[in-house]
């Protein structure tokens, strides 16, 4: 499979790291994950294990891995969790943090620590930044799916939901009210 991760900064230390991958699909498919480099750093989605040397190459160009403290994710799937316990190996101090739901029914079992269940509007202390995790039960899929809105910047982390499948159209939204 062909990998190469690319990072932007679509917000004031918020990072989108991009892996184009030819292979998938007619037309080949981006994955994103999203960095919040804040004093107690989180990962929106972790990419699936095969991909975890690329992104984890990424990530360490911004901090150093081992200080990441939270792992998120918009649902429990490979693609959005699948390198989740090579993460927690890598930084010994970051937990999981999911709704309860998504806990309840899969991380309570597939992590390798035990996650941070979050309460629907429940916000992250990251320190300089502040995630809100909101519950969207089946948006875009699967019962326990959710989103993350970081209100320092106002950027949304909503995974699949905004999605691009060509190189070169790795898009971001960002609310701007």
């Amino acid at each position: 499979m062909t990998m190469e991760t690319t990072t932007d900064e679509i917000a004031p230390d918020i990072f989108r790291m991009s892996t184009f991958v030819p292979e998938v699909g007619p037309t080949g498919f981006t994955f994103n994950q999203f960095l919040i480099r804040a004093d107690e750093p989180l990962l929106f989605h972790t990419g699936p294990r095969a991909m975890y040397p690329s992104i984890n190459a990424a990530v360490a160009k911004l901090i150093p891995v081992e200080a990441l403290r939270w792992i998120a994710f918009g649902h429990v799937e490979s693609d959005e969790c699948g390198s989740m316990n090579q993460w927690l190996e890598a930084a010994p101090q970051a937990l999981v943090a999911h709704g309860e739901v998504g806990c309840m029914v899969s991380l309570n079992d597939l992590a390798d620590r035990p996650p941070r269940a979050l309460q629907n509007e429940e916000v992250l202390d990251l320190g300089d930044k502040r995630v809100r995790h909101l519950d969207t039960p089946h948006v875009p899929h699967c019962w326990e799916a959710r989103l993350l809105f970081e209100e320092t910047t106002r950027t949304l982390l909503c995974g699949r939901s905004l999605r691009a499948s060509r190189e070169g159209s790795r898009t971001h939204h960002r609310t701007t009210s």
